[in-house]
């Protein structure tokens, strides 16, 4: 499996490397040439599965070609056909027009009951990779079974965790600039299968998922003031977390064993960060200064927390203990930074900057260097983290009377920078686990 099992990761001005274990691609400042890869018509093993056999192949090229780490070969240039699930394949056929990574599969349809199996093959070296899988659900759910798939596909190649069968919540956005109506929603992480879960009767902002993707925090403006609610994702039931009058909370986040609430409190002018145990209602106040600190984010393991603050005049980010303590700022260069994310690998911290009149979408290492900023624009805030670390979804706001906002993705070495197909306005994504 020398060649297969080798995606062409080409630093600048470096040449190819070859690898004869999985890869762990790394996706930073190098350029990365395509795997070119095939994906032959699932075969429809039942009458009246052809039109899903078809829409789950494409579903699968459509995951892995939108990575920007995999080329489709299309199927004009086959020279072989893959006639059934259970045929051998003709290596040199597929040599031949340069594929190297060869997807098969088949679907069957029972009822209600949707069956989905593929096997991967490593072209140049002749042989299977791994073992075949196969997924089982209803024909409701052939997206997932398709993203399933995908992610398979993904992570034999790259040797990481795959992102395709997720969810993101948002907010969604209709109506002019200057009365814009919200309301949360929910998609699978390609823009597909949109849902409300609020009606647009009030202002909603900074959705965020648990950990395990079932419930969803979020601040809504329905009495007036923000407060902070946890939804049920799948009863769409809610509750509140308890404040006092006159107080403010807002930008929640789980923490990573989603017992616990961090977020802002604003008191008589002032914002802190405090926590909340969802089990026993009880509070403690973590920070306690004059400026302002918002925007918390957990490590991966729960140990420490980075947030915003201006306490040393300007918007900069901190990291501290997560049960409070002494704050060390990370942040240095030039600019406004703010909205920090924790890599769900731990290495990076993303975040919004602000500078020149500019907004960028950057990331760098949790001690603050090797900053690298992934796009620019009028308005690009908000980032959230694909499961695997390996994407960052954010907002991007165009400029007029007639703008909005809109979500984007890129990968963190800057490539592939991409609008998510959603209809009508979106902003403040927030990306889910991947579904079990």
């Amino acid at each position: 499996m020398k060649r297969f099992l080798a995606l062409i990761v080409a630093a600048v001005l470096a040449g190819p490397v070859w690898a004869q274990e999985p890869l762990r691609i790394e996706i930073t400042e190098g350029v990365i040439e395509p795997l070119p890869f095939a994906v032959p018509l699932f075969q429809a093993e039942t009458a009246g599965s052809e039109q899903l056999a078809s829409d789950i192949s494409r579903l699968v090229v459509q995951d892995l070609a939108n990575t920007g780490l995999f080329r489709e070969v299309p199927a004009s240039a086959f020279i072989s056909q893959i006639s059934s699930f259970a045929d051998p394949v003709s290596y040199p056929d597929w040599r031949a027009i340069n594929t190297q990574a060869l997807v098969t599969g088949a679907v069957a349809v029972t009822g209600d009951q949707l069956t989905v199996k593929f096997r991967l093959y490593d072209v140049f070296s002749g042989a299977e990779l791994g073992d075949g899988l196969q997924f089982a659900g209803t024909v409701q759910g052939w997206r997932r079974m398709a993203h399933k798939v995908a992610d398979a596909v993904y992570s034999r190649i790259t040797g990481e965790q795959g992102y395709f069968d997720s969810r993101v919540v948002f907010v969604a956005e209709s109506g002019p600039k200057d009365n814009r109506l919200k309301r949360l929603a929910i998609m699978e992480y390609d823009g597909a299968n949109v849902q409300f879960l609020t009606d647009s009767s009030a202002i909603v902002l900074a959705p965020r998922f648990s950990p395990t993707g079932d419930r969803v925090l979020y601040t809504s403006f329905e009495s007036g003031f923000p407060r902070i609610n946890v939804l049920d994702v799948a009863t769409v039931g809610r509750r509140q977390l308890t404040t006092q009058e006159g107080e403010m909370a807002f930008s929640p986040r789980f923490s990573r064993d989603a017992r616990r609430v961090i977020y802002s409190l604003s008191n008589g002018g002032n914002t802190d960060l405090f926590m909340t145990d969802l089990t026993t209602g009880a509070h403690s106040q973590l920070t306690s200064a004059p400026s302002i600190e918002t925007a918390p984010s957990f490590s991966p393991d729960g140990s420490q927390i980075v947030f915003e603050s201006d306490r040393s005049g300007t918007q900069q980010l901190y990291i501290m203990d997560a049960n409070g303590g002494e704050a060390r700022r990370i942040s240095f260069g030039e600019g406004r930074y703010g909205s920090p994310v924790w890599s769900p690998r731990g290495d990076l911290v993303a975040f919004t900057k602000q500078n020149a009149g500019r907004f960028h979408i950057g990331v760098m290492r949790t001690d603050g260097s090797e900053e690298r900023l992934l796009s620019a624009s009028f308005l690009d805030e908000s980032p959230t983290w694909s499961p695997n670390g390996r994407v960052i979804m954010f907002t991007r706001e165009t400029q007029g009377a007639t703008g909005g906002p809109a979500l984007y993705s890129v990968d963190i070495s800057g490539r592939n920078l991409r609008q998510v197909p959603v209809s009508g306005f979106a902003s403040d994504a927030a990306w889910g686990p991947l579904q079990p």
